[in-house]
């Protein structure tokens, strides 16, 4: 009688198996390597992997809400842009608006625009009132004093200023680095599944100084496939 499968009910995989996916999956390796060294087929791996992304950005939605010392700022994902544009405005490429809490972890949602509106309610969601937000001199972060909070200090990149002795955003911006090195191996990633490209790579930062094959298997244990 073959084993349960802890981490993927009902499916044929053996536990096993599942967990050498899972090790192949953690190592980073894309599906297609991952098919070739455990004799599964591209299509099957491809839906294994498919839905560990959407159990680790569903786990990183339960994240708690920011406190201390925080960073926010937003970046600009995608190779295609508007002749002539740059940074805020380029074209189709995706905003994605982020919140990195100092030697901690990163917070990342998809965003249609850089609006005050938009930002101010995505930070009053996530930051606690009593946190020392760290922004640059971009208009979407005015009048975060006037929302309740009260300890908000800038750099003008638009000055060249990327640190002064009050502030600077160095944290978030090397996680754009690193999720934007990440994602240029796949070569393009679709737009209906950039999020969960996105969320892995913030999952992938988040845990970046434990074992993650343990950690997934943790968390496929509590939430199965």
């Amino acid at each position: 009688m073959q084993q349960l499968n802890r981490y993927y009910r009902r499916s044929r995989i053996s536990e096993k198996k599942f967990r050498e996916i899972i090790k192949y999956f953690a190592l980073d390796l894309t599906a297609n390597r991952t098919a070739q060294l455990t004799g599964l087929t591209h299509k099957t791996v491809n839906q294994i992997y498919l839905k560990i992304r959407v159990r680790l950005a569903q786990d990183c939605l339960r994240q708690s809400p920011f406190s201390g010392e925080v960073d926010v700022d937003e970046s600009y994902f995608g190779t295609r842009r508007v002749k002539g544009k740059r940074g805020r405005g380029a074209g189709s490429k995706q905003i994605v608006f982020g919140i990195y809490k100092r030697n901690g972890k990163v917070f990342t949602e998809i965003v249609p625009n850089v609006q005050k509106k938009t930002l101010q309610a995505i930070i009053r969601g996530r930051v606690s009132l009593e946190s020392v937000i760290h922004s640059d001199s971009w208009r979407g972060y005015n009048g975060l004093i006037d929302i309740g909070y009260p300890k908000h200090f800038r750099v003008n990149h638009s000055a060249d200023e990327f640190a002064n002795s009050d502030s600077n955003i160095n944290g978030i911006e090397s996680f754009w680095s690193y999720a934007k090195r990440r994602l240029q191996k796949f070569n393009g990633v679709k737009k209906e599944t950039f999020n969960l490209h996105l969320k892995e790579c913030q999952f992938r930062f988040n845990h970046r100084n434990e074992i993650l094959y343990r950690t997934i298997l943790t968390l496929l244990k509590k939430y199965p496939l």
